[in-house]
This record gives C-alpha cells, sequence and structure tokens, in this order.
C-alpha cells in the first residue's frame, strides 16, 4: 500500500468501466452528453470538500449546463482548496470548452476549517456540491436544506443509524421546502442502467429469487503521518481507514451495488449476517477497517442477496450485480459512467423546470444497507434492520476540533482498535 495521493475516484471508476466493458469514453467526460440541459437563469454553486472527488463533482457541473458559476469553495485543509481550484482552472476540457470563466472564487471565499461548510452555504449560492468524507454528510445535508438550497452530495450519505436518521428527516424538510436533490448515485441516472433495470422489474427474468453483488477490487490509498498532526488531522488525511469518516468500504464504495439491487428490488433488506475481517494491510497502524466482507441480506419477501467487497491485492477483481429469475440471470456490469454528469444535468433541469428530484430517500436506505452489512460482519450477528435503525450506535465524534480526540484511539504502540467478531457488539 503505497503512500500517494489520491487520484479521483471519478477518474478510477471511468477507467475500470472502459476496460471491464469495452466502452470508448472519449477522455471521460463529455459536454456534448448533456447539451439538452434547459437555460435560465443563473445558478450559483459551492463546493464544500476539495478532494479529488469534490474536484470532480465541482467539473462534472460546471460543464453540466448552461449559466452555472463556481462561487465558493471549503474544505477542512486550505491545500485541498487551493489545489482544486487550480486543476479546475487549468483542467483541459474546461479550457478547451471557454468554461474556466465559470470559476470566480476570490480569496475571500476560500473557506477553512470545520465550520467552512456553514460559511459556504452562507456565502449565497442556489446549489451546494458536498463532497467531505461520508461521516459529516448528515450534518452538512441539514445545514444546507435548513438553508433552502439544493444539494448535490456524494455517496454514501450516512455511516451509523444517527446519521441515518437524520438524513431521513432532511429528506422531508427538502421535500416540503420544494428542494432538489441529487446523490452520486450515478448508475440511477445512466442509460447503462436505466434500460435493463427497467426491463427487470417489468418482469423479463420473471420473479427474482436471488442476486449476487461485487466490488472486488484492490488496496486501497494509504497517505503517511506528518511531523506535528495532531491526531484528528491524521485522520481526516486517512478518511478513507476510520469507521467515523468513512463507514468501511462495504458502504463507501459497495454502496454503489447495494444501491442497483435494492433499485431492482424496489425495498431494502431486512437482516443481514456475514463474516469480514482484515487478512492482508496490517491496518492496526493505519486504521481499523477491514479489507473483506460477505454479507447475506434477506428482503421481507425472502429474495437473497449475496455480497462481496473486497480490497485485496493478486485477488479474483469484479464490480458487477447478477439477478437471478424464473426466466434466467441477468449481469449488469459497468459503473454507469454516462451518468456523472447526468446527474448534476438531472438536478438542474429539475431546478429550473420546477420539476421534483430526491435522490436522498434511495440514497439513505442504500446507505444504511451498507451500514447493516458491517454491523453484520464486524459481530458475526445476525442484525436486523428495524433494530440497527432504532439501537445503532454513534459512530461520530463529541467534538470537531483538531485537538479533539476522534473515536478510534491508537494504544501505546500505535494500533488501532480492529473490531472482533463474536467481541463487537451492534447495538
Amino acid at each position: 500500500m503505497a503512500d500517494t495521493a489520491r487520484p479521483s475516484r471519478r477518474d478510477f471508476l471511468r477507467g475500470t468501466t472502459a476496460a471491464a466493458a469495452g466502452i470508448a469514453l472519449a477522455g471521460g467526460w463529455n459536454i456534448a452528453r448533456a447539451a439538452h440541459a434547459a437555460g435560465g437563469d443563473e445558478l450559483k454553486i459551492a463546493l464544500i470538500g476539495c478532494g479529488g472527488r469534490g474536484t470532480g463533482a465541482a467539473k462534472d457541473c460546471l460543464g453540466s449546463c448552461e449559466n452555472v458559476r463556481l462561487i465558493a469553495v471549503a474544505d477542512a485543509f486550505k491545500d485541498n482548496a487551493d489545489r482544486c481550484l487550480a486543476q479546475l482552472r487549468k483542467d483541459q476540457d474546461l479550457v478547451e470548452k471557454n468554461l474556466v470563466s465559470r470559476i470566480d472564487v476570490p480569496e475571500d471565499r476560500i473557506f477553512v476549517g470545520f465550520d467552512a461548510y456553514q460559511k459556504a452555504i452562507a456565502a449565497g449560492p442556489d446549489i451546494v456540491l458536498f463532497a467531505t468524507p461520508p461521516g459529516f454528510r448528515p450534518i452538512h445535508y441539514a445545514a444546507a436544506v435548513a438553508a433552502g438550497k439544493h444539494v448535490f452530495m456524494e455517496k454514501p450519505i450516512c455511516i451509523d443509524a444517527p446519521g441515518f436518521r437524520s438524513v431521513m428527516e432532511t429528506n422531508k424538510a427538502a421535500d416540503e421546502k420544494n428542494l432538489r436533490v441529487s446523490v452520486g448515485l450515478q448508475r440511477r441516472h445512466s442509460n447503462e442502467f436505466l434500460r435493463p433495470v427497467k426491463k427487470i422489474q417489468d418482469g423479463s427474468l420473471g420473479r427474482i429469487h436471488l442476486m449476487r453483488a461485487y466490488w472486488n477490487c484492490g488496496p486501497i490509498w494509504v497517505r503517511s503521518r506528518q511531523p506535528g498532526q495532531s491526531e484528528m488531522e491524521y485522520q481526516m488525511r486517512n478518511w478513507y481507514h476510520f469507521v467515523w469518516l468513512c463507514g468501511d468500504h462495504i458502504l463507501e464504495q459497495h454502496v454503489h451495488n447495494l444501491d442497483v439491487c435494492n433499485w431492482v428490488k424496489g425495498d431494502h433488506p431486512v437482516e443481514a449476517n456475514g463474516m469480514g475481517s482484515c487478512h492482508i494491510r496490517d491496518n492496526r497502524h493505519v486504521g481499523q477497517i477491514y479489507d473483506n466482507h460477505f454479507v447475506e441480506f434477506t428482503y421481507k419477501d425472502g429474495t437473497k442477496l449475496y455480497s462481496q467487497s473486497r480490497q485485496q491485492p493478486d485477488t479474483w477483481q469484479e464490480i458487477a450485480q447478477y439477478f437471478h429469475g424464473d426466466k434466467g440471470v441477468k449481469k449488469l456490469p459497468g459503473n454507469g459512467s454516462d451518468g456523472y454528469v447526468q446527474e448534476h444535468v438531472d438536478l438542474i433541469n429539475a431546478i429550473r423546470k420546477n420539476e421534483k428530484l430526491n435522490d436522498g430517500w434511495h440514497a439513505a436506505t442504500s446507505s444504511f444497507t451498507g451500514v447493516l452489512g458491517r454491523m453484520a460482519t464486524y459481530s458475526g450477528q445476525a442484525v436486523k434492520w428495524d433494530d440497527a435503525v432504532a439501537n445503532g450506535p454513534n459512530e461520530m465524534p463529541s467534538r470537531f476540533a483538531f485537538d479533539a480526540n476522534p473515536p478510534a484511539m491508537p494504544d501505546k504502540d500505535g494500533n488501532y482498535p480492529v473490531p472482533v467478531p463474536g467481541r463487537y457488539k451492534p447495538y
């Protein structure tokens, strides 16, 4: 596991999709895909979370429609915000399409720190883009909707039961305020998935009795501890490796596959049991998440979903969903890369045409499906949905500050507590 700066996950997904499906993506970004988007009054956007994912989301939003302007950015770290703006201003696609002028972010609208999201929301955007570590999503989403802002947010949108309950309440508030919400589960906005999913729902496979979902890939990035870093900063910089920030990769990454299965089924599981561990990477000096999970999810009609998610080198890799019905089996591969820009097109069109759009509902249940699976693998117990929602633990810190202690602290030897099945209690 090399110590590297993390590339844009959107770039990674585009590359793996092309390799897996043989699709020519013309550089992975095509403004012509969004040319039908409605014009209208200018829409101002603010980006909160300026890593690779946030930079990609801002680029996709800027190129999605006419008359869109980026007016503010916010991040816990100044270097992230500066790097994001520099990358956007020199991005080849934005330069070639004469879209760099849409980046209108002076120094006084670059906000830094744990409260930066509040300042960006107050800077006057119409749409707020959230791409911070997922643990912050319920807090940030609630603040944006309370301020009357439309929202695009990356997935997952919660990492624990209190977060799930929060986003469900915020979804209600967004609907009551006639706000539009789009979520970076791009398969829901992709023709690569929209058409085949509808065929399955219309009965092409008959009754679905088994689903299989896979996100098996290689290891994830790690960033070395730097001199002078507090424990909070170290964990924020290595957010993927801590449950309170990431939720574990069964949630942060595998949520795409779980969402497609819930989408086809039109429901969420009611129970999960499974197994997982950390075999390959030595998480003790890095974080606390597992590198493999296998979960058997059960839906209320008895349908099973067998789920694999793994981050181990030199192992079988697969990113796909399989649906077994009375009339046959259907594989849905790929990542829905045509949905990356389209999710922004759909959001902006819904705003300008006064049409309903709230991806927060399905994103919340699919996110909590990942949480349910994690609770099952960590504990080694069968975990029921209703019990998990009502009684699942709060994984977040009690205080957000760089001198505060995160929930998982290293011991005297620098080892972090890794959940042990049979000892970990799901609730």
